[in-house]
């Protein structure tokens, strides 16, 4: 059975385990206590990750590392429908959105640290980049309410949406609201709306 290493609190953790209910997968989670206790930098998870970061994913003797590549490995793996990886012209904007979601939108997270655990950091400024991505994600997502689309690519929701999802969600918890993203609000009740949908603390399961 595919296993999970999890942090509740994760935010990257959590796109795992949001499209694996998505995709009613079974799998099992290994809890690592990532604070205080610090066991992803331990060498019994450096092992299996040496850059130290969560999540890690095991799958028919496949570990994986990053939350972006993990959900191209399930979609890859056990969508047959191909509607969360797309391979059709809508593959390289999935994989723009992707690149967003592990790289600009991660200011959330940073800042979330700084807020709820204390890291070292400089709030104001990853405040300042994490907002500058909530608005050009509301930007690209109001051209497609425009266009009468809902997700951030094409017609159907797809591993895009996940990956964007958590951070966007959880910007609240580092200080960040959502009352000038009114596209993305839109979207976050669209995401809410999917069959299998859980949300993880932080995240209700309502909007």
């Amino acid at each position: 059975m595919p296993k999970l290493y999890d942090y509740v609190l994760s935010g990257s953790c959590y796109k795992v385990r949001l499209l694996l209910s998505l995709l009613g997968i079974a799998y099992e989670t290994q809890a690592v206590d990532f604070f205080p206790g610090r066991e992803h930098k331990r060498p019994e998870f450096l092992a299996l990750n040496p850059l130290g970061q969560l999540p890690v994913f095991e799958d028919a003797g496949l570990v994986l590392r990053d939350a972006q590549a993990i959900l191209c490995h399930l979609a890859n793996t056990y969508d047959a429908s191909g509607q969360w990886l797309p391979r059709d012209v809508r593959f390289g904007s999935v994989m723009m959105w992707l690149s967003f979601a592990g790289g600009e939108l991660m200011a959330i997270s940073g800042a979330r640290m700084i807020a709820m655990l204390n890291y070292a950091g400089d709030l104001a400024a990853l405040q300042a980049k994490a907002r500058a991505a909530l608005r050009l994600l509301d930007d690209h997502l109001a051209d497609r309410a425009q266009a009468g689309g809902l997700w951030l690519v094409g017609a159907t929701p797809t591993i895009a949406d996940i990956a964007m999802f958590p951070y966007v969600a959880l910007s609240h918890d580092a200080g960040i609201g959502h009352e000038d993203y009114p596209a993305i609000n839109l979207w976050q009740r669209q995401v809410r709306k999917l069959p299998g949908f859980v949300g993880m603390p932080g995240v209700p399961d309502y909007f």
